[in-house]
């Protein structure tokens, strides 16, 4: 199921391809998911969901990258990139978005809230 490599010097999670979690995920490092996952997922680092990949639930990330499909909110800290064959269905909160052509998002979407918050804090 979920497993920890080493590649180029970091680590990262992945949940491969048939593999499927029900339930809430929690990681340090960075994690890609090419199977299914039902439930929150809160990474300390970089989510990738592959072009096979799906998520249903809330996830909470640095930075996203999105080939597959997420259904449910994403609030991303920073960067949160929509591929052309992703699909996500729900809400987004994040720093950045970028979206390519053919990618589909139906929700609502927050930009810079993050930044916004952190100015208000120091105020």
């Amino acid at each position: 199921m979920a497993t920890q490599q080493q590649n180029g010097g970091t680590l990262y999670n992945a949940l491969t391809s048939g593999s499927k979690i029900i339930g809430t995920v929690i990681t340090d490092s960075d994690m890609r998911v090419d199977g299914t996952i039902e439930g929150d997922v809160r990474c300390s680092g970089k989510l990738v969901i592959g072009e096979h990949g799906a998520v249903k639930g809330t996830v909470e990330c640095q930075n996203a990258e999105i080939m597959g499909k997420l259904e449910g909110k994403i609030d991303v800290q920073h960067t949160l990139a929509l591929r052309a064959t992703s699909a996500l269905n729900g809400d987004i909160c994040t720093g950045t978005l970028m979206i390519e052509p053919n990618a589909t998002f139906n929700g609502t979407c927050k930009m810079g809230a993050k930044k916004q918050d952190q100015v208000a804090k120091t105020k």
